[in-house]
């Protein structure tokens, strides 16, 4: 995978959103983590049908870590749901936790680093150039594609929580509109004649995975019509997470892949992280009350996806690097799903890359 370009916006820090972070682009340097961070710990003492304290050693290393309140409502619990906690416990990796915990507590009240324009002389602009750098990025970037070195990969472990739905965005045809029907509706209140506001919106209903998977289909056939190619694939690796990937394998499914073949499709799941309160504490997934005070209990954790910087330790752990190597990848655009414009595997941006000889690049919209 050397030469790789990952063309994302950064969020996160290995792989877990923390309080600080950047809402532009980040082009810089990456590292694998081992997926042995997340192996499973061997379970201690944990054999019994009924476990009647939470076991010692156990208990020590979350007291270590600040973390014995998982156990506040031990005595409340059922056999069967202490050992589910126990579980859950001995499945974090509870020194990288404290660690990630730590740098974002550390992070609140600093001053932020003073964002600045990259150099002129490292962007160059589509519109700015002639038609004959356009045509020979085109055709260096169809090229590409056609002997099997570009891969695709999708950003897609979210829900839809901030429209209120908990299907993978991707699945969405009206989220692409839901900005646009705000806009229309505030547009109506102050009188704007409804008839300038009919061509808004999406006809079609296609949803996002849709749109995605034809820009897909269409950059293959450009690339055999270019060189003389049979038939062109490019593979897609679609990230998902515990929450969306069941329900975003079976979109795919009942949709027939959009025109895709099944076998040139991947997916796989990010990890995930314990959600933490203000004060660096774990939260547990439903509220109970108990002797007139609120806790926050539960059989488990609540958790959360560990972000879209969770695609590297996703990508080792999956051993998805060595499958990129196998099929031949040298170059891999990424991007997020919600991106409703994207143009997936842009041979023109692929030309570039290629032409400038860099190991990351990022294409943006000029303000």
């Amino acid at each position: 995978m050397s030469n790789a370009v990952i063309w994302m916006g950064g969020e996160g820090i290995e792989g877990i959103p923390v309080v600080c972070r950047h809402s532009t682009p980040q082009v810089g340097l990456f590292s694998f983590y081992s997926a042995s961070g997340n192996k499973m710990r061997e379970p201690m003492g944990i054999h019994s049908n009924a476990v009647a304290a939470p076991p010692q050693l156990l208990l020590e290393r979350l007291k270590d870590y600040g973390q014995e309140d998982a156990f506040a409502l031990w005595d409340e619990l059922s056999p069967e749901e202490r050992h589910l906690l126990l579980n859950d416990i001995q499945s974090l990796d509870l020194s990288r936790i404290d660690r990630i915990i730590r740098c974002s507590v550390r992070s609140q009240g600093l001053p932020v680093a003073a964002i600045e324009p990259v150099p002129e002389s490292w962007v160059s602009s589509v519109d700015e150039r002639t038609m004959e750098h356009r045509e020979r990025w085109w055709k260096m970037g169809l090229k590409a594609v056609s002997e099997g070195k570009l891969a695709v990969l999708l950003l897609s472990g979210g829900q839809g929580t901030r429209i209120g739905s908990s299907d993978p965005k991707g699945c969405f045809s009206e989220y692409i509109l839901s900005i646009a029907d705000m806009i229309l509706k505030i547009l109506c209140y102050i009188r704007v004649s409804w008839m300038m506001m009919s061509n808004v919106g999406l006809p079609s209903g296609k949803s996002l995975f849709q749109l995605q998977a034809e820009r897909i289909l269409c950059v293959q056939r450009l690339a055999a019509q270019a060189m003389n190619e049979g038939s062109v694939t490019i593979h897609w690796y679609i990230m998902t997470s515990p929450f969306t990937d069941d329900a975003t394998g079976k979109f795919f499914e009942s949709h027939k892949y959009f025109g895709l073949e099944a076998d040139q499709v991947t997916f796989f799941q990010q990890g995930t992280i314990p959600c933490i309160s203000k004060d660096g504490r774990y939260v547990m997934e439903t509220p109970f009350k108990w002797q007139s005070r609120e806790c926050l209990f539960s059989r488990q954790f609540a958790k959360s996806p560990d972000g879209n910087g969770g695609v590297y330790t996703a990508l080792k752990s999956s051993r998805l690097l060595e499958d990129m190597a196998t099929r031949g990848n040298k170059y891999v655009d990424c991007y997020g799903v919600y991106n409703a414009l994207v143009r997936v595997a842009d041979p023109t941006f692929l030309g570039y890359f290629i032409d400038k000889g860099v190991a990351a690049a990022a294409k943006v919209v000029r303000k």
